[in-house]
């Protein structure tokens, strides 16, 4: 059997070792440790400016408190499962440390607000962290976007050969995806930066407390203005996996592309040493493991997502032990998010190279400036749908006689239409294909050098 709980004279058992086991949160739940010792401290001090206890007595708890930091930072403080979870491990070394002012730390706090209080300053912490790795993507993004403006690549829609755009303009794609997990995550820092502190276990307390005192020592933006919700609230924790997996979405999409465009299919882009690996059998091989990790990483997140809205469909007012459960799925998500950010961020930066000729000579291949004919004969009066299924009719023709439509002569251009002259050639080049399409927010050269510069103003207000 193991040691008694300490909860009350209410048990005179002991848990069993292997429901002791199962009920404990202490190997994942001393990530929050530091936040929880910074929430700790803000509560002492509270309840001396209430008169709760003395200022004396507070000094006291303070100092007890800072002191299990520096151990705990310094490598000496390892409690192990017999102390439950984090914030019973931290009272009981406070207790020993101070003696029984100790015991007074817990006055007008349940462990419900506490936990509640903790995982926020943890998430909020964290949340900043993200947002900056978030920076550093898209400053990854943006460099190679101001490096190809005029760099052409095939667009696709259905993975079909479509238009060729600026490869730029697809860098920017992503960076503005990117702007808006920025955004997404600054909204929900919002929401999270809510003090449940003060609520107790469900319904308050007795003893007249402070709550916007504490929320204000730990900066928090307001209080909760339930006790029943401020204990059981995890809203917050889903829309951080929500906007997790979101950014999880848009790596890897761009990791999906990189993949293919490092293939000997595309030959896009070529991977250097320090972020592939080779194959245990064949030689000549060089994967692309870091977006491949990513796309695989994505799965992990979007379930820890689904499982934190599982956890709490079903759970009635107000904190039931479901919720420690919540720990693992924020902790882990927070933890794969930065990895992948970070991986990312290096994989641009340094992992691969855009083929540049290759990407020229590939949107020549093709017959990607069909609608560029028609445009032209919708600019010489022609009706677009009129113009449309004849560039039909000339791609059928030019495929059966082996010819891509730039290598028509001007005779047959004019059997197919008299509206086509000589100029047609110049419209149809892959460069004026792309320079043409200055509509806002296009593809033209001169709309994505504008689009790089507002996006570097953007960067540089958000990450100086």
């Amino acid at each position: 059997m193991t040691e008694k709980k300490t909860w009350s004279d209410r048990f005179e058992g002991s848990l069993h070792p292997a429901i002791a086991s199962f009920n404990a949160s202490i190997h994942f739940d001393i990530e929050l440790i530091e936040y929880d010792l910074t929430g700790s401290i803000a509560h002492a001090s509270m309840l001396a400016k209430t008169g709760i206890i003395s200022q004396e007595e507070s000094n006291s708890l303070i100092t007890g408190l800072e002191q299990i930091r520096q151990e705990y930072r310094q490598g000496n403080f390892n409690p192990g499962i017999e102390f439950e979870d984090v914030h019973f491990a931290v009272e009981r070394r406070l207790t020993e440390i101070v003696g029984d002012v100790g015991k007074k730390l817990h006055t007008a706090r349940s462990r419900n607000d506490q936990v509640g209080t903790d995982i926020r300053l943890y998430l909020r912490d964290q949340i900043d962290q993200i947002r900056e790795l978030i920076c550093q993507w898209q400053k990854a993004l943006l460099s190679h976007a101001e490096s190809h403006v005029e760099t052409l690549i095939p667009g696709y829609t259905h993975l079909q050969r479509a238009q060729p755009i600026s490869l730029a303009h697809h860098m920017l794609a992503y960076f503005q995806m990117a702007q808006r997990d920025w955004q997404r995550l600054g909204e929900i820092k919002a929401r999270t930066n809510i003090c449940p502190l003060g609520s107790g276990a469900l319904a308050g307390t007795t003893f007249p407390i402070d709550r916007h005192y504490t929320a204000e020592k730990l900066e928090f933006a307001g209080v909760y203005e339930n006790s029943l919700d401020g204990v059981s609230d995890r809203d917050f924790a889903i829309e951080f996996l929500n906007a997790a997996s979101l950014i999880m979405v848009h790596l890897s999409r761009l990791s999906e592309e990189i993949i293919l465009w490092a293939s000997e299919e595309f030959k896009f882009v070529s991977l250097t040493d320090s972020c592939a690996t080779g194959s245990s059998i064949m030689p000549q091989k060089k994967n692309p493991d870091v977006p491949e990790l990513i796309r695989g990483k994505t799965g992990r997140v979007f379930g820890h997502l689904q499982g934190m809205l599982v956890l709490m469909k079903g759970l009635p007012l107000a904190y039931n032990k479901d919720l420690q459960e919540d720990k693992e799925a924020i902790f882990d998500g927070v933890k794969t998010v930065k990895a992948c950010l970070e991986a990312m961020t290096i994989l641009l930066d340094e992992g691969l190279e855009f083929r540049a000729s290759r990407l020229n000579q590939t949107v020549g291949e093709d017959f990607s400036n069909a609608t560029d004919v028609a445009d032209y004969l919708a600019a010489r009066g022609i009706p677009f749908r009129e113009a449309y299924n004849l560039v039909g009719k000339v791609v059928k023709t030019s495929l059966a006689a082996g010819k891509l439509l730039k290598d028509l002569t001007l005779e047959e251009w004019k059997e197919l239409h008299p509206a086509f002259e000589s100029d047609i050639y110049d419209a149809i080049a892959p460069k004026q294909v792309v320079a043409a399409r200055n509509s806002y927010g296009g593809t033209g050269f001169e709309r994505v050098n504008q689009a790089i510069v507002a996006a570097r103003e953007s960067l540089n207000s958000q990450y100086p």
